[in-house]
């Protein structure tokens, strides 16, 4: 593309298409053949004055250590363009050129960024708009190719649908660095732990049954398992594009080809061998800090294991912190997959044909949010891991407690009088609920009074005091009823949450 410079009278011609925590992304539609087709991503900034997430500076002191062998990324006088240069000569080589768009920089103005913020303010989010803005300091954007549609294409004849998959971690961490009293990580896939504290902290509305090692699996049943289960809980990991426009829709079939892109980004995630409990060891050996880590932990914990790590060399350390880092790109990264019809239907090397409407299908794969991880987030990382583990064994032990409440009657499966007894505490909250009906809702559980350590007569003596026991001895071990603490007794919730979906 030669020298351009965006100016004020060309904000018009592009509109608001998302964002995520660092990028606005807009989308063109104007005449200019150099932009048709493309993409623009813009750097925010927060409305406290801080930037958000990547700053302005480039590489830090040891960001350049990290990334020594590559020269040209650590003599890049700017953060954006280390940025680009991170996707050209470490994530596309890893994930493939073919299916990485490095994206090309654009000079603009600060008028032609203060018409944007001025244009898209009332398209974003409210929460997105209280908190950060378009960062009217810069001096340069990103164009990519809009990989929601296909490069060159009549949207008119040629109708493109695409999936976006936010993949997450497709794989169960080995590293002997986890402690025991972590051994979770071991089984349980960090997505869906992460949904419990997500839940707890309301951040998401609902658990999602999506497991990524279905997705991983390289098994036609668990992929299809996975997008349907992406399909009826999006949250931010599932969007469907028509014509370059978001919609709401399904798509079936599959592709060997994808999956092989997919195996591909499994073995770059693969490349944190540590776990973050090893790497942030590696990390304070970097920045020559004494430990956060291995001050906290006591005596009989701090083990060997440890230990060992402060003795390693400079360079593995750097390798470990490395690979970590991106891995943790592999991991929040998503693929855009493009399909549309074949005009003479005849199979050829990227289609895929879809046996119930007899088409053959053209398609396309890309990685794209290919960001550097900033080396400071290492602590942000390991704390962050912290309270998933200790949010989810939380949960494990609370549901464990009341499967062995449940033991106490013979009617039913230990689980679906927990299921029945979170039911009639939810009950509890309808505008026809009386003491008596509660009552009679909960005696059922004929041991429910051992359970609660009264009587039930002198539990539902006081109904007021009963219910506030209620709340106090549910609400801190069910996530999923954390909703309801502020609610009044006489309310009635129209679309309560089913407590079988969250276990």
């Amino acid at each position: 593309m030669e020298e351009v410079i965006l100016e004020q009278k060309d904000a018009g011609d592009w509109i608001y298409r998302g964002e995520g925590a660092a990028n606005l992304i807009l989308g063109y539609t104007g005449s200019s053949p150099a932009f048709i087709g493309k993409v623009m991503r813009i750097q925010k900034s927060q409305r406290n004055g801080k930037t958000v997430v990547k700053g302005s500076k480039a590489l830090t002191t040891h960001e350049r250590l990290i990334w020594r062998e590559s020269e040209e990324l650590t003599a890049s006088p700017n953060r954006e363009i280390v940025e680009q240069l991170y996707v050209k000569h470490v994530m596309s080589p890893l994930l493939g050129p073919k299916h990485v768009d490095v994206g090309i920089r654009v000079h603009v103005t600060k008028e032609f960024l203060k018409s944007v913020e001025k244009n898209v303010t009332f398209h974003r989010p409210a929460w997105r708009v209280d908190s950060s803005q378009v960062d009217v300091n810069r001096d340069s954007v990103l164009i990519l190719w809009d990989h929601s549609v296909f490069p060159n294409g009549n949207l008119k004849d040629e109708p493109c649908i695409t999936v976006e998959i936010k993949p997450k971690c497709g794989f169960l961490p080995i590293s002997r660095f986890i402690a025991e009293e972590n051994a979770v990580k071991k089984t349980v896939v960090r997505f869906r732990m992460h949904q419990v504290l997500k839940l707890l902290n309301q951040e998401i509305s609902e658990y999602s049954q999506y497991n990524p090692l279905e997705l991983f699996s390289g098994s036609r049943e668990g992929i299809q398992k996975a997008i349907e289960a992406l399909y009826a809980t999006p949250q931010n990991n599932f969007r469907v594009f028509f014509n370059g426009s978001i919609v709401f829709g399904s798509l079936g079939g599959g592709t060997d080809s994808t999956t092989a892109l997919v195996d591909q980004l499994l073995e770059v995630q693969k490349l944190d061998t540590h776990d973050i409990e090893g790497a942030i060891h590696a990390y304070y050996n970097i920045t020559s800090q004494p430990c956060m880590v291995c001050r906290e932990l006591s005596k009989d914990k701090l083990s060997c294991r440890y230990t060992s790590l402060h003795s390693i060399p400079l360079d593995e350390s750097l390798k470990i912190v490395k690979d970590y880092l991106i891995a943790a790109t592999a991991k929040d990264c998503s693929l855009m997959i493009s399909f549309r019809p074949k005009e003479d239907g005849l199979p050829s090397h990227n289609t895929v044909y879809l046996e119930s409407t007899d088409q053959v299908f053209e398609y396309k794969v890309n990685f794209i949010d290919l960001d550097l991880k900033p080396l400071k987030k290492m602590e942000a990382y390991y704390e962050l891991d912290k309270k998933i583990v200790s949010c989810y064994s939380q949960m494990l032990k609370t549901e464990n407690e009341t499967d062995k409440v449940g033991r106490m009657n013979s009617k039913g499966s230990v689980r679906d009088q927990r299921y029945a007894l979170e039911d009639s505490f939810l009950n509890c909250y309808t505008e026809d609920c009386t003491e008596k009906q509660c009552a009679s809702s909960l005696s059922r559980f004929g041991n429910l009074s051992s359970m609660a350590n009264h009587d039930m007569n002198e539990c539902f003596g006081d109904w007021g005091a009963y219910r506030t026991q209620l709340q106090d001895t549910f609400l801190p071990h069910f996530p999923n009823l954390m909703y309801f603490s502020s609610l009044q007794p006489n309310f009635r919730l129209k679309n309560p949450i089913n407590s079988k979906s969250f276990f």
